[in-house]
């Protein structure tokens, strides 16, 4: 019955029409948007108020709607306070996350620590309601870094590696750093690597730059490591908690959600996260353009 028909329908036909609605699942009345929220097709995508979280939840969306799916943005949400409530009681289907931060979230006490081992611990203790797609090799995490200089003069890949240096070493970073189990002490007894101590916090990469301080604590996914020319080491050991971009996702939907969104995770590296993240500081593109224009030159 179309909608002109049924408004010509008499008083009684429509009174016993909406009574029979009620004894059933659906609202003839309902509008293609009301059904939608309903939880007919559209996907709702999270995102943390933090640009480079939004970036990557900008292309799980993008890709989602090339699939052919209706989707919802909700960006902006704040911290895992605000937002996991809403994952956990299906306002939200999709949601960028990171494997280690997530697993302390649900497992405060979890003594996991390479990237295998925290993804195989979040998968268990997730709520029945949530799953993890596969994990990106991008991360936002701690690191040890250096200038591509150092790097290159001392023959520096990987942490270890600065245990053959003869010179002083001091670490730059956040005043925290210093008893943190990742810290200077963690350096030593993990790397045998002796360092001092730099509380530089708000100047870390300029401290580094400078020559300051010879190694700093930078966030892995920092645009600063491609615009400065800095060098990631390698944390063989796994000194630092592992914290790769996952997509977070509502259980029942995991297995048509994997289909677009692993082939996303596969192509999101380390080194294109960064230079994501520098379209976005540096080049001031928003993150629906900068999606876009990835997505694109993937094939996605």
């Amino acid at each position: 019955m179309n909608r002109k028909q049924f408004f010509s329908t008499s008083a009684l036909v429509l009174a016993g029409s909406l009574v029979l609605a009620g004894c059933s699942s659906a609202d003839p009345l309902a509008t293609e948007s009301d059904a939608a929220q309903d939880g007919g097709t559209t996907v709702v995508v999270g995102s943390q108020a933090y640009y480079s979280n939004e970036i990557v939840a900008e292309i799980y969306a993008q890709a989602l709607e090339g699939a052919g799916m209706e989707v919802e943005r909700q960006f902006s949400i704040g911290q895992r306070d605000a937002y996991m409530p809403q994952l956990e009681d299906g306002s939200i289907d999709v949601f960028p996350e990171y494997t280690g931060n997530l697993l302390q979230f649900y497992k405060e006490d979890t003594e996991a620590r390479s990237s295998e081992e925290v993804y195989d611990e979040l998968k268990k203790s997730l709520p029945e309601s949530l799953a993890v797609l596969e994990a990106a090799e991008a991360s936002d995490q701690d690191s040890y870094t250096v200038t591509k200089k150092f790097a290159d003069a001392n023959k520096l890949t990987s942490i270890e590696d600065l245990a053959g240096i003869t010179e002083p070493l001091t670490v730059g970073g956040p005043p925290e750093l210093a008893e943190r189990p990742y810290g200077p002490k963690g350096l030593e007894s993990t790397y045998g690597v002796k360092a001092e101590f730099s509380a530089t916090g708000d100047t870390t990469v300029e401290d580094l730059v400078a020559g300051t301080v010879n190694i700093a604590n930078v966030f892995t996914a920092d645009p600063r490591i491609q615009t400065e020319d800095l060098v990631v080491l390698e944390d063989p050991k796994s000194l630092f908690l592992a914290s790769n971009v996952v997509p977070l996702v509502a259980a029942d939907q995991s297995e048509e959600l994997a289909e677009v969104l692993n082939p996303v995770s596969e192509k999101l590296t380390a080194q294109v996260l960064v230079n994501l993240n520098v379209h976005s500081t540096v080049d001031k593109k928003s993150a629906a353009d900068i999606a876009s224009a990835w997505l694109a030159s993937e094939g996605l």
